[in-house]
């Protein structure tokens, strides 16, 4: 009789075990991240923009500083947070006053005082095949173009966030906003 009761007991242990991990992973799975992804998108002529991007808290810490712990100046930083930030054009665009073709390709800046160089690379994974995560993998030898841009002051922003400012028809800014400093960098159609 003992048997049959240890015998019994594992099965239903199996399931409660299994159903724990199974809820386990759901509620890891349905919880928010702590810098949340965004996607903005504009049409430029013809051609859709689409930036996705992970939306970084200043959460009292230094930015765009020597020796800061977010985007240090001077260091190639990720443009947000989590996986590498992705930009899409759906047409050629002239992006910083370089010709670029249609594609996606991965969005790093070196932010300083004076001027960020912005980066197109065309790295979008890693060595395993996964979405390139933040600038781990960033290697220069697969730099697209590099443009520079002159950061602005911007209204105080807690939250990275990117995006357009309509200029005409044809071209906008695309712009990089964090705490008070916006970096726009123009984009426009042939």
């Amino acid at each position: 009789m003992k048997n049959k009761i240890k015998l019994s007991i594992i099965p239903v242990l199996a399931i409660l075990l299994m159903t724990g991990i199974s809820f386990a992973q759901e509620r890891g799975n349905n919880e928010a991240r702590v810098s949340p992804n965004a996607t903005v998108s504009q049409n430029i002529g013809t051609t859709v923009v689409t930036v996705t991007y992970g939306r970084s808290g200043i959460k009292g810490r230094t930015y765009f500083a020597e020796g800061s712990t977010l985007a240090p100046a001077g260091e190639v930083w990720r443009t947000g947070a989590n996986e590498s930030t992705t930009i899409t054009f759906s047409g050629d665009v002239i992006f910083g006053g370089e010709a670029v073709e249609a594609g996606t390709y991965t969005l790093f800046s070196i932010p300083n005082d004076n001027e960020w160089t912005v980066i197109l690379n065309s790295n979008l994974t890693r060595e395993d095949g996964t979405p390139a995560w933040g600038a781990y993998g960033y290697d220069q030898s697969d730099d697209v173009i590099r443009v520079t841009a002159e950061p602005a002051e911007g209204s105080d922003l807690e939250w990275f966030e990117i995006y357009f400012n309509e200029l005409s028809d044809t071209k906008v800014h695309l712009n990089l906003h964090w705490g008070t400093v916006r970096v726009p960098v123009p984009i426009e159609t042939e």
